[in-house]
C-alpha cells in the first residue's frame, strides 16, 4: 500500500500560485542548472537513462545530460551561430537552461542520435539492446518512451516556437499509443517545483491534438 506524507495546506497552495504554464524564465545558466538542479538535486540519488532504462546511481563517464530536443537544433532554429556565439545569446541560454528538456542519457546513445530526425522505422530496421531503431538521420526511440518524447518535443515547439523534429503526425501518434505514465509524472512535478513551469502536454496530452 503506497504511502503518502501529509502536506501543509500552505505549501500546496504556495506551488499552486507559483507555478505557471509557460516557458522557463527562473534559469537562464545552463551549466549551473546541470550541475546544480538536474544532477545535484532531480537525480541526486541516481535513476534511470531516459531510453536505454538502464538504473544508474550516480553520474558517471557513461552517462551524459542529454537533450530530448538537441541544442543543435535549437541553434539551428534561432540562426544565433556557433556553439559559443550562441552561448551569449539570452534566449537560447534560457532554452538549454529548460530542465524539462532535460534527461540522463548513455554517452553512446547520445552521441549516436545527434542531428537525427524522429520518425516511426517500423520493423523493418531492427532494434538494439534498448529498443531504439536507427537509420541514416532518423532515430526511433523506444515505445516506452515515444509518449515522453513527443510531449517534450511539443512543449519545445508551442513554448519556444521551434520546429517540430519530424512529421507532427508522428508525434501526436506517439503521444496517444504512450499516455503519462506515473514515472514521467513524478519527474514532471519534481522539474515543476525546481523550475517553476509546467509542460502543459503532460498534465493535458490531449492539448496536443490542438497543435
Amino acid at each position: 500500500m503506497k504511502r503518502f506524507l501529509p502536506v501543509p495546506t500552505a505549501f500546496i497552495l504556495l506551488l499552486t500560485t507559483t507555478l505557471v504554464i509557460g516557458q522557463n524564465i527562473r534559469f537562464s545558466d545552463p551549466e549551473t542548472v546541470i550541475s546544480d538542479h538536474f544532477w545535484g538535486n532531480l537525480y541526486a540519488n541516481g535513476g534511470n537513462s531516459f531510453f536505454c532504462d538502464t538504473p544508474f546511481t550516480s553520474k558517471g563517464f557513461m552517462l551524459s545530460d542529454g537533450y530530448v530536443y538537441p541544442l543543435a537544433d535549437v541553434r539551428s532554429a534561432l540562426d544565433c551561430g556557433t556553439s559559443r556565439q550562441c552561448e551569449q545569446d539570452n534566449h537560447y541560454r534560457q532554452i538549454a537552461s529548460d530542465m524539462h528538456n532535460m534527461v540522463p542519457v548513455r554517452s553512446r546513445t547520445e552521441m549516436g542520435r545527434r542531428n537525427a530526425r524522429y520518425e516511426d522505422l517500423g520493423s523493418a530496421v531492427k532494434a538494439d539492446e534498448c529498443g531504439i531503431r536507427q537509420s541514416a538521420q532518423f532515430f526511433e526511440p523506444p515505445a516506452r518512451v515515444k509518449g515522453d518524447v513527443a510531449r517534450t518535443v511539443a512543449y519545445m515547439v508551442d513554448t519556444y516556437k521551434l520546429p517540430w523534429l519530424g512529421s507532427a503526425a508522428v508525434f501526436k501518434g506517439w503521444n496517444q499509443l504512450d499516455p503519462p505514465d506515473d514515472g514521467e509524472l513524478t519527474r514532471h512535478r519534481h522539474i515543476a517545483e525546481i523550475q517553476g513551469n509546467e509542460n502543459p502536454f503532460v498534465t493535458d496530452p490531449e492539448r496536443m491534438e490542438r497543435l
